[in-house]
């Protein structure tokens, strides 16, 4: 556990008292220079990198409020925890559970990331509230769990559950989503511009678009078919599905 890679924690530290920070290796308490070799640049300290594999190194980033943190490899679990502020930037792998209950700032992982994207720990029902996710590769199971607000952005694949009871914010996916997509989502919106595995049966086709709005920025362009639900929760929550990536999906127009 790694709680203490923060802007926050290195902030007017020399580069004894950061190697002195303290972590734990499983049940061990050691000190950060027991995992790292520690170089200070310069007297700022608001940007930090990370250099090699870190793929077993869990909650880097956890609460930060700004700066930035650079991973040049694969970061572990948790990267990201109720970031508040602040960038991050993985240049490989990002493990389960990546920007879990974040509120603000950025994430960009340059590669795949695990189950849980953006997902609370189980048996919490607030997910993340708000900032920008933005994932190169595929992201796994139960992804954006609960998300009540921000962005997140999938170049890639993801998997199933995606969304499950979001009720705001906007995930968007540029490839294909698996099954469940939208599972008692009460409000949000889901953007796929792949195919669905499958609409759930509690989902009721309301229109089509030519285009949807992800954020200020940028815009997803169709045509979509909009899906409404999830209905077995009253649920307001819309997924866009590309009508060039579900055929499957065509027989649905004729409830236009």
């Amino acid at each position: 556990m790694a709680e203490c890679i923060t802007p926050e924690s290195f902030q007017g530290k020399s580069a004894d008292e950061i190697a002195a920070l303290p972590i734990w290796e499983g049940n061990k308490l050691k000190t950060l220079s027991d995992i790292f070799k520690i170089e200070l640049t310069a007297e700022e300290t608001s940007s930090i990198v990370i250099n090699g594999d870190a793929a077993e190194v869990r909650r880097v980033g956890t609460g930060m409020k700004a700066g930035e943190i650079t991973v040049n490899g694969a970061i572990g679990m948790y990267v990201g925890h109720k970031m508040a502020g602040g960038k991050i930037t993985v240049n490989g792998n990002a493990g389960q559970w990546a920007g879990s209950n974040m509120k603000k700032g950025l994430i960009e992982i340059h590669g795949n990331a695990g189950d849980y994207l953006a997902s609370p720990y189980r048996g919490v029902s607030e997910g993340m509230k708000g900032g920008k996710i933005i994932v190169d590769g595929n992201v796994g199971s139960d992804s954006g769990c609960y998300v009540r607000g921000g962005v997140i952005k999938i170049k890639g694949n993801a998997g199933p559950f995606l969304g499950f009871h979001m009720s705001d914010g906007v995930i968007q996916v540029e490839k294909n989503a698996g099954s469940r997509l939208g599972a008692n989502m009460i409000g949000g919106k889901l953007v796929i511009s792949g195919q669905v595995e499958a609409m759930m049966p509690t989902f009721t086709i309301d229109s089509s678009k030519p285009k949807v709005k992800i954020d200020e920025t940028e815009i997803a362009q169709g045509p979509f078919y909009v899906f409404l639900g999830d209905l077995a929760e009253n649920g307001t929550g819309k997924i866009f599905a590309s009508k060039a990536g579900n055929p499957q999906l065509k027989s649905y127009e004729k409830f236009l």
